[in-house]
């Protein structure tokens, strides 16, 4: 008997006329496009308004998530909308990044100091790795060539995975989304880890007693202040607008990121990138802004991401393909 009745029904769906597909609209349309235009305005106005308007944080972090698929629904697929996208999204980071330190005294409360202390100590076998490699290689009371050198490796890391991706969007277009996709998911799986477990580094633990005997000097504050002068304080300001968000390190992350994606795309670059990652990760320990066991964090996130993308696939697909119904909805006829 069923069989028969699905026979019947596969005859009746060949040969009865299907329902027309009726498009939406005009007022559908606009209304669309206005409430996405509408999104992409909140996601930069919000958060520079928010602590003068007294924003709560998690209106602040959904209206950033909104930005980027409010994007994606008013701009029709193509190469400088993949770089919008990435670059919204990296707002979105900077942002969000900051936002647990717009209350200060109430991110102190859940402040973490003594856990990556007491793991580095056991790595470095009961002393820091930052501290043996300072006593080892650098002049308390003077600025070393290899101060200056590693100061800078750390900060071109501010253009860094920027660059890489540029490189790739430049010559290999067609790696760009996935490449931008990876190192976003980089950022903000590791702003997550910062929000839900805010944790000191290496220079603000031993400034604030919580190193024993081992001193951590801040090398880059030094070689800030000497290269940038008056520009430093600023400067410093704005590269540093949370101190407490160092596990793990996003620094090594993205590097190492860089590296990998740079590897697809030819020998020497990956080579390049792999060298400039691991002259970074030696920065920061000996620069004393990350411990060990952040750069091993910041690598194990690495791995997830990229192994574990094809778990999040079919969560993409499905939110692609409901941006891509909205964006059908809000195209111009």
């Amino acid at each position: 008997m069923s069989v028969a009745s699905n026979a019947i029904s596969r005859h009746l769906a060949r040969h009865l006329p299907r329902p027309a597909y009726r498009r939406p609209g005009p007022q559908v349309r606009v209304a669309v496009r206005a409430g996405a235009a509408a999104c992409v305005a909140a996601a930069f106005m919000v958060p520079i308004a928010r602590r003068r308007r007294r924003i709560p944080a998690p209106v602040t972090a959904a209206v950033l998530m909104t930005g980027p698929l409010a994007l994606a629904v008013l701009w029709p697929r193509s190469r400088k909308r993949d770089v919008a996208l990435f670059a919204m999204q990296m707002w979105g980071f900077m942002i969000a990044h900051e936002l647990p330190y717009d209350s200060p005294a109430r991110l102190r409360e859940r402040l973490r100091v003594g856990y990556p202390v007491a793991i580095d100590q056991a790595i470095g076998r009961g002393t820091l790795p930052n501290t043996r490699l300072q006593r080892a290689l650098s002049r308390p009371g003077r600025v070393t060539p290899l101060d200056r050198v590693l100061s800078w490796t750390h900060w071109l890391w501010f253009l860094e995975p920027y660059v890489t991706l540029l490189l790739i969007i430049g010559r290999h277009v067609g790696r760009f989304p996935r490449s931008a996709r990876q190192m976003a998911a980089v950022f903000d799986i590791g702003c997550a880890v910062y929000i839900a477990l805010p944790t000191a580094p290496p220079w603000w633990a031993a400034a604030n007693g919580a190193t024993g005997d081992d001193e951590v000097r801040r090398i880059m504050i030094e070689i800030g202040e000497e290269t940038w002068g008056p520009a430093w304080p600023r400067m410093y300001g704005t590269l540093g607008s949370n101190p407490w968000a160092a596990m793990p390190s996003l620094h090594f992350a993205t590097a190492l990121m860089a590296a990998i994606l740079l590897a697809e795309v030819g020998r020497v670059e990956g080579a390049v990138g792999g060298a400039y990652a691991a002259t970074l990760g030696f920065a920061l320990v000996y620069l004393g802004e990350h411990y060990v066991v952040d750069l091993l964090a910041g690598a194990a996130l690495v791995l997830g991401v990229r192994f574990g993308e094809p778990l999040a696939e079919p969560l993409v697909r499905q939110i692609n393909r409901g941006l891509q119904s909205l964006e059908a909805i809000a195209a111009p006829r």
